[in-house]
């Protein structure tokens, strides 16, 4: 009986184990912490431009655009590339050995020369540099920035400035144009952009452009002592000018111009760009291309009221002067302000305002610095001893 019992208790508690559901372990929740962030630092939704979104990418283009890509977009259009074909003349020796001894043939070949200008008109008047295009030009084209060649003549130049004034044939419709600003408002360190042809390199039909500052302005330089052009109020740049730069515009952040590209100081290191670029101040450019449209060339407006020469070893022996390095004063007229400041006929003048003078084009081109009205200072040898005059410059009076 106590057998039967214990059967079935283990019986019972078989069937309770198999009968009960297997419940899974539990696994305790860890929940994130909480942070109090203040709302200057509380992440926003995270936001993505759609690539279709046009008012994103005009954004993106706006943020680009600053002074200097306005001042391009407004100058380049027009500046030019110059092209000039010059006859050159020589002489060369026959073929004929015997021949040869005592003739040589001359000749004459054509050589092109490349340059850059800019439209200052929109009937196309172009400032460049006499030294791009000067009187020996037999043919000039320009080549405009939207692919449009056209011819050009030559209205004056002037090699003492270096500067010439040409006129597009024909134009098909009105061009554009830049305008010139007041270059005695250049700052220096204020912003310079250098626009041209370097190396040729127009022929995609658009001009060049590096960007600098204005290094200095009023720089004073005669280059080459052989040279009778002397550079006065020059602005300097380091903007990068090259060979083919020349008669290009130095362009204002504005995209004015304040000046004419013209040369290059290498300081004898190399014969590139090594960050000294001079421009010729606009207004000087501005007051010699009035003269040039007028007339063709430059004269002063004012008369000195004497005539020189340059000292030869002729006037030494001939009329007992000194040979020193200078002008020889060989006519006064006795109505003009060289009289009335004392010069007389066999002086000798060897330095006008600070410079000393070498020709008589340097002469010239010294005077050019003066204005009617102005006090120009003379220093000149008269015997053996030397003297300063102070000219009154005034236009000239007609008489004896």
């Amino acid at each position: 009986m106590r057998l039967t019992a214990t059967i079935s208790l283990l019986i019972i508690l078989i069937s309770y184990i198999g009968c009960a559901e297997e419940k899974p372990m539990e696994v305790p929740v860890i929940t994130a912490l909480e942070y109090e962030s203040s709302p200057a630092k509380t992440p926003g939704p995270v936001e993505y431009v759609n690539a279709d979104d046009t008012s994103a990418q005009e954004s993106i283009s706006e943020s680009r655009t600053n002074a200097i890509t306005k001042a391009v977009e407004k100058a380049s259009p027009a500046i030019v590339s110059i092209t000039v074909t010059e006859v050159e003349r020589g002489y060369s020796r026959s073929i004929d050995p015997f021949f040869s001894r005592f003739f040589q043939m001359p000749r004459e070949r054509e050589v092109q020369s490349i340059g850059s200008g800019f439209i200052i008109s929109e009937d196309g008047l172009i400032v460049t540099n006499e030294h791009v295009a000067s009187k020996s030009a037999r043919k000039i084209m320009v080549a405009l920035s939207n692919g449009d060649t056209y011819e050009a003549e030559l209205l004056g130049s002037d090699e003492l400035a270096d500067l010439a004034l040409l006129k597009i044939k024909s134009p098909k419709k009105k061009l554009p144009y830049v305008e010139f600003s007041n270059s005695e408002t250049a700052m220096v360190g204020e912003w310079a952009i250098a626009m041209g042809n370097p190396f040729g390199l127009f022929n995609d039909g658009q001009a060049s452009v590096t960007v600098g500052v204005i290094s200095a302005t009023k720089r004073d330089f005669r280059p080459d002592p052989k040279d009778p052009r002397v550079y006065t109020d020059m602005i300097q740049t380091d903007a990068a000018i090259n060979r083919g730069n020349s008669g290009g515009p130095l362009v204002n952040s504005d995209g004015e111009v304040i000046g004419v590209n013209t040369f290059i100081f290498t300081g004898g290191t190399s014969s590139g760009f090594v960050g000294l670029g001079f421009a010729i101040p606009s207004n000087r450019v501005k007051k010699i291309i009035k003269q040039l449209e007028e007339s063709g060339e430059v004269a002063l407006d004012f008369d000195p009221g004497m005539e020189f020469t340059r000292m030869t070893t002729q006037i030494v022996y001939q009329y007992g002067v000194p040979s020193i390095h200078g002008l020889f004063v060989t006519s006064v007229n006795k109505n003009g302000p060289a009289y009335d400041c004392g010069i007389m006929p066999g002086d000798i003048i060897v330095k006008i305002g600070r410079e000393k003078v070498s020709s008589e084009m340097h002469a010239w081109a010294l005077m050019r610095e003066f204005e009617e009205g102005d006090d120009m200072a003379i220093q000149l040898v008269r015997g053996q001893n030397q003297y300063e005059a102070v000219m009154k410059l005034r236009k000239r009076v007609k008489g004896n």
